[in-house]
């Protein structure tokens, strides 16, 4: 369950996705100008959106832990799983699709899970800067 600093760490993650998807959803015009497939960034955003979520709730777990190695094997741990997580749906989007690779949407989530990576790691900073024996 999340507590309040946690969803309050947590909800530019939830905003920037609201809002991407709406981007996405509303501009498929220029998505398709340049060559973009709005179904694979909006399940691209999902996935990414989903996995640091997780990901994020994985790791403030082992913020209450008071030996300092939870929190590096949580983080490790966590960024092992969305690693995977993301390669195994961008590998089953490309032998879905075989030549019809849609490159410039998959550069797109590339771009997206940096932009989700970034804003889990401030979300978790914050919560360590809360931390009292931080």
């Amino acid at each position: 369950m999340m507590n309040r600093n946690s969803l309050a760490a947590v909800r530019p993650m939830i905003l920037v996705f609201v809002l991407l998807n709406a981007i996405f959803i509303a501009g498929k015009n220029p998505l398709t100008q340049w060559g973009i497939d709005q179904g694979v960034v909006i399940v691209g955003n999902l996935v990414l959106f989903v996995v640091s979520l997780a990901s994020f709730l994985l790791t403030r777990r082992s913020l209450a832990n008071p030996n300092p190695n939870a929190f590096v094997r949580a983080m490790y741990g966590s960024f092992m799983i969305k690693f995977f997580v993301c390669a195994v749906a961008a590998f089953a989007y490309i032998m879905v699709v075989k030549k019809d690779v849609n490159k410039a949407g998959l550069i797109l989530c590339m771009g997206l899970y940096i932009v989700y990576t970034v804003m889990e790691v401030t979300a978790l900073t914050k919560l360590l800067k809360q931390k009292k024996n931080a």
